[in-house]
Parts: C-alpha cells; structure tokens; sequence
C-alpha cells in the first residue's frame, strides 16, 4: 500500500514537471518558480571583442639600446656605476687609465717638435742652395758675356790681319761649350730646387699628420671618463677593474627607457601561431597593452621559442625594465560582435537553448554561438545587445539544485 501511494506521488511530480517544462517554452517559467535574479548566475549581452589567445610569457626590455665603446686600447682604472644603475646624461660611468695616452701625447708631441726644426732648417738650407745656384748661373753667363765680348775683339782684329782666323775659331767653340755649360747647369738647378721643394713638403705633411694625430690624442683623453650619452638605465657593463680592453671593444649597454618592447617565449608546440605581424595583448598589472608579433627566432630552447613583441604605446608607464608580463598571443579575433561570457554550458560554432530572464519570466531561446575565447563568447543570433542570459544549461535543473531557495 505505502508502495503504491509513493508511486502515485512520484508519477504526480513527474507530471507537474513536464507541465511546467510545457509552460515554460510557451510562456516563460513563472515568477513564483523563479529565484531572485540574483540569484542567478548571468551575463550582460554586450559589443566587443571576442579573442582565442595562447598563452606565452614575456620580458620587458628598453627598445632603443645604446652601445657605448671603448675609444682606444686601456685598462679599467674604476666602474662608477653598476648595471641596473639610473644614471643621468654626463655621469661617468667607467674610468679609464690616462697614463698611456698622456705618453702618447708626450711622444707626438717631442717628434713634432723634431720634425718642425727639420723643417725649419731644410727651408734655410734650401734658401742658401738657391743662393748657391743663383751664383752659379750667374757666373755661367757673365763668361758667356765676356766670351761674346772677346770674340767680338777678335772679329775686328781679324779685319786688320792682327790675329789669325784659327783662334776666332777657339773662342767661338769657347762660347758653345759656355751656353751649353749654362744650360745644363740651369736645368740642374731647377731638379734641385724641385728636390728641395718635394723634401719640405714631405716634413709639412708629416707634420700635419701628426698634428692630427696629437689633436685626436687630446680628444680621447677627454673621452677616457666614458660619460653616459642621456638619461637611463645601464644594461651591462663589459669587463671589470684593472682588466685590458681593446680599442672599439663594448664596455656598456644602456637604454634611454623612453620606450619598451617584449622578449616573449611560448612552448615550441604553439610555434605555427607565432608569426611576423600577428597581434597580441600583454598584460601588465591587470592592463592590457596591444601589440603586434616582430623576429621569431627559429631556434629552440628548452622546449620554447623566443620573438619580440613591439607595443603601439611602448611609453606605458607600467613598463619596467625586465618585468615578467604574461602575452596573448591570438590564434583569433574578431572585434565589435555580440558576446556574453564563456561557460562551460555553451560550446563554440554551435546552435542550443538558453534562457534569459525577461521581465520577471526566464524565457528560453534558441542560440547560435560563434567562437568562444577564455573571456567571452561570440554571439551569432538569437540575442540582442543589452540582454541579460542565465549561464545555465536549464533554469528548471538549476531551480531543482537549488529547491531549497523556491521554497
């Protein structure tokens, strides 16, 4: 009897549920069945965008890096300022020895000074040569003349008988060789001049190049002090105290932390997502930064890749130097669409039933979902902007999980 009276009341609820499941899809489950809504657990439908990421971490990094080099061959005297250091435009960052280049300087100093007496006494000796040479010629033409002279003397001697013609003929041959003599001796005299020229442009050269050299000399003395080119931040510093460097060789790294960019690394298995240009979110401190994927480096390490992620505001102030931030990297996205959040009940590019709560009422609705992102879930039909969605497979099984709240 007791058997048949639980029957008779299991098959009456049973019945007064599929009633109410009837009534429900005509007309909306009524108020007197429904919790308070907010009790609920819902989701607004609203615009925006909907995004599939993968995850990836990364590493905030200075995006302009400026190398400062050695500017000679010099030992480390003193490291003023450690990496990570702030330092501000001029401080001295590294002391190097100036004993050397003040040698140096001594050294070029001592041959110039040599090598401008040289000249100096090249250019008298070359004054007295002319001199000498001048004399010469002169000499050599002033025998030409006399020779002119004698020969004319003898001419007119000749016209009288008192000579015979045989010596006319000597001291015009005397002549000959005395032209040719001064020929000769004015075309010495100007290889020598040209020699002479040639040899003190030579030590003028010299000179001027080591002029130059003592110029630069002077110069990188004042550059031993290796000053910091603008305000920022030193990233490395190459070498330690006492230890030889090599001219042009790297001592720092430092940024001027205007802007930033991301050193990223996602597992090697996600790497046919990362590519040039792709976009991406980084999330620092609960802000999302946009940004866009640079180099992918194809080498593997530790099971991951590395690439860089340039941000279009890379001023943020929440970007600091070597910060570890977590990365989106979109597989898809699609923007200003309808969405509501993501639940496990809703599957992506798929048609189903929801309910939403409309005007005292929970209605129910077929529903077609695009794709579903770690947030939220695109919203294809069946939905309009505003309305408010109960993220439950059935508001009924949910009223009988929780029968104790209609009570």
């Amino acid at each position: 009897m007791r058997n048949k009276k639980g029957l008779l009341i299991a098959v009456s609820v049973l019945a007064a549920i599929l009633i109410l499941f009837i009534l429900s899809h005509k007309s909306g489950i009524p108020s007197f069945l429904n919790t308070d809504s907010k009790n609920y657990q819902t989701s607004v439908v609203d615009r925006g965008k909907v995004i599939i990421p993968l995850d990836a971490t990364g590493i905030v990094e200075p995006e302009n890096e400026v190398i400062l080099l050695s500017p000679l061959t010099s030992i480390i005297r003193k490291i003023r300022k450690e990496p990570g250091s702030r330092v501000k435009k001029g401080e001295v960052i590294i002391e190097l020895d100036p004993e050397p280049t003040r040698a140096e300087i001594d050294q070029i100093s001592d041959q110039l000074e040599v090598k401008s007496n040289s000249l100096e006494r090249s250019k008298q000796e070359g004054q007295m040569a002319r001199i000498d040479l001048d004399y010469n010629v002169e000499v050599k033409k002033l025998k030409i003349t006399s020779t002119k002279a004698e020969l004319a003397d003898e001419e007119q001697l000749l016209s009288v008988g008192g000579i015979s013609s045989a010596k006319i003929e000597e001291t015009k041959q005397n002549l000959v060789l005395a032209e040719k003599d001064l020929d000769v001796v004015q075309k010495k005299n100007a290889i020598r001049i040209k020699q002479m020229k040639t040899e003190e442009t030579g030590l003028d050269l010299q000179i001027e190049i080591q002029k130059k050299q003592l110029t630069e000399m002077i110069g990188i003395l004042g550059k031993l002090d290796i000053k910091a080119p603008s305000d920022g931040i030193i990233l490395t510093i190459s070498g330690k105290e006492g230890e030889k460097v090599g001219n042009d060789k790297m001592l720092i790294s430092m940024s001027d932390l205007t802007t930033f960019k991301i050193r990223g690394l996602i597992d090697e298995k996600l790497s046919e997502q990362v590519k040039t240009g792709n976009p991406v979110i980084v999330l620092s401190d609960n802000e999302q930064l946009a940004g866009t994927i640079g180099n992918v480096t194809p080498t593997v390490a530790e099971n991951k890749i590395q690439f860089n992620v340039h941000l279009e505001n890379s001023n943020n102030p929440k970007l600091i130097p070597n910060k570890t931030v977590k990365i989106l990297v979109l597989k898809s996205l699609k923007n200003d669409v309808l969405r509501i959040s993501a639940n496990n009940n809703f599957k992506a590019n798929s048609e189903q039933t929801v309910y939403i709560l409309d005007s005292g009422k929970v209605v129910s609705r077929i529903v077609t979902f695009g794709i579903k992102g770690n947030e939220y879930q695109e919203v294809i039909s069946g939905l309009n902007e505003g309305e408010k969605v109960i993220l439950s497979d059935s508001p009924l099984s949910w009223s009988l999980k929780n029968n104790e709240k209609l009570k």
